[in-house]
Order: C-alpha cells, then sequence, then structure tokens
C-alpha cells in the first residue's frame, strides 16, 4: 500500500476555496445525491443555489447542465435563458462562461455547438484572464477531440489559477490514466477530491479505476462500492459502470463468486448488461 499512502498526501490544495463554504457545498452536496437519485426537479434547484454562492464553479455548472439534459426541452430552455443573459451583459464572465459550458452540453442533445462553446470560453478569458473556469471548458473540448496534450496544458492552467478545480483534477486523472499511462500521476490529481464533494459519485468510480491499475484491490472494491451506493439512480459513470468495474477487480484477485454477484446485480438493474452478460460467459453463470 505504499504508493496509496504517499499518495494520500497530495490531496486537493488547503488554501481557501468555495469548498470552504457551507452556502455552497450544502447545496451543491443536496444537489449531487439528488442527481444521482434521478429527481432532476431538485438537483436543478440545488445546483442554482450553490452557483448563486460562486457563480463561475465548473463542478456546479457542468451538474447544471447535466441535470437540464435529462429533462427534454430544459437545456434548450437553459441556453436561451443564458442567451439572453448575454445580450444584456455582453461582457459579463459569468454569462460567457456558463453559456460555454451550456453549449458543450447540447451535443448530448444531438446538436453540435462546440464552435459557439469555444467562442464563448475565449469571450470569458478576454474578460477575465486570470480566472481558471474557461481554462476547464477548452481543456473539455480538447479532450473530446482526443488532443490530449492541449487538453491537459488547459488543465493545468485551471488548476494554476484554482487548485481546487474539481473538473480539472478529474479530467487530469483521466488523461495521465489513458493517454498518457500513468496511473500514479493520475491518482495523484483525484484522490483528495472525495474530501470536498463527499456526494460526486463518478470520481470514486474513477479513482476505484485508477486503484485497480495500480493492483491496490482492496481499496479500489472500496471505491467503486462507494461510488455505486451513492449513484442509486445509475445515472452517472459510477452507478453505469461500477458493477463490471467491480467484477473485473474481483476476477483480477481471484474471488469469481463475488464478480458473479455483481456482473448479475448490473443485468438485474439494466446497466452495461452486454458487458456483463460477456464477463459472465467466460466464467460461468
Amino acid at each position: 500500500m505504499i504508493v496509496l499512502f504517499a499518495l494520500l498526501a497530495a490531496t486537493i490544495a488547503p488554501a481557501h476555496s468555495a469548498y470552504d463554504d457551507a452556502a455552497f457545498t450544502a447545496p451543491l452536496d443536496a444537489g449531487l445525491r439528488a442527481f444521482y437519485a434521478r429527481d432532476f426537479p431538485t438537483a436543478r434547484a440545488s445546483f442554482e443555489a450553490a452557483l448563486a454562492d460562486v457563480p463561475d464553479n465548473t463542478l456546479a455548472i457542468a451538474f447544471l447542465n447535466a441535470t437540464a439534459a435529462q429533462t427534454p426541452g430544459a437545456l434548450d430552455a437553459l441556453i436561451a435563458n443564458e442567451e439572453n443573459r448575454l445580450v444584456a451583459d455582453p461582457r459579463g464572465y459569468v454569462t460567457q462562461l456558463r453559456l460555454g459550458f451550456s453549449y458543450l452540453f447540447a451535443g448530448t442533445t444531438g446538436r453540435d455547438r462546440d464552435a459557439d462553446a469555444r467562442e464563448a470560453f475565449a469571450a470569458a478569458l478576454a474578460v477575465a484572464p486570470d480566472a481558471g473556469g474557461a481554462h476547464v471548458g477548452l481543456g473539455i473540448l480538447r479532450e473530446n477531440e482526443r488532443s490530449a496534450n492541449r487538453a491537459k496544458v488547459e488543465f493545468l492552467s485551471a488548476l494554476a489559477r484554482d487548485p481546487n478545480d474539481v473538473l480539472a483534477r478529474e479530467y487530469l486523472a483521466t488523461i495521465y490514466q489513458v493517454d498518457l499511462k500513468d496511473p500514479q500521476r493520475g491518482l495523484s490529481y483525484a484522490i483528495g477530491v472525495p474530501n470536498v464533494v463527499p456526494s460526486y459519485a463518478d470520481i470514486d468510480f474513477h479513482i476505484a479505476s485508477l486503484l485497480h491499475d495500480l493492483r491496490q484491490m482492496p481499496a479500489a472494491i472500496d471505491y467503486a462500492t462507494r461510488g455505486l451506493e451513492i449513484d442509486v439512480g445509475h445515472v452517472g459513470e459510477a452507478g453505469q459502470h461500477g458493477y463490471t468495474l467491480l467484477a473485473r477487480i474481483y476476477l483480477d484477485g481471484k474471488r469469481t463468486a463475488d464478480a458473479r454477484r455483481v456482473l448479475h446485480a448490473s443485468i438485474a438493474a439494466g446497466v452495461d448488461v452486454a458487458y456483463a452478460q460477456t464477463l459472465l460467459a467466460r466464467i460461468g453463470p
């Protein structure tokens, strides 16, 4: 466990941040739990409350859009409202930042507005070059284009301005794990996130995957299980893919019965069914 213990020290920087502010963290936590329970109206109201306190927090902005994308027409309405605010406040940093993220999420409803998103993030940076949020948005655009190195530069730029930006840390963890084949470095960015956002199930999933790569099996099981316990509605990565991740961890640990159990749970929940069935076929029912 030496690797894990060493990385536990590489947590989110202790400097004052939005995550020290209960007026922000309480509604953010409530929003995350409602989102993972598929209570999207409550989730949206909670994320709006969090953003009323910290208007440029990229995690809350992203989840506000993710929540709107779950309800037909809600994301279009959100974009329309933000475009109307832009008319009244064309040089508003937060206005441009939030609009950029909304354009990013338009792709989940089948409309490619990446060019509009890039324009909005560039405008946000022109207004507030020392803020980090627009770098996160540009990094996501680069990652979506499979330009890992340029995405990494954007996320590192965001962390230079705000060491506590959760989305930047999450994406850097994935880039180091998947693209740069350095899960230990990736874990150093992700491991501290649950300390400040304990209800963020998907970061638990990513940490579990990183720990699996590092052969830290008991800890990987703990994080994957925690993600599943939070994502009760199977709406995020933890709920959609956590069972099959657990199964692979169990199989690597020669725990076939446990792997079989979670694969049947995946099928019963209706998530990752094809992959679960493939794994079951390999080990037997």
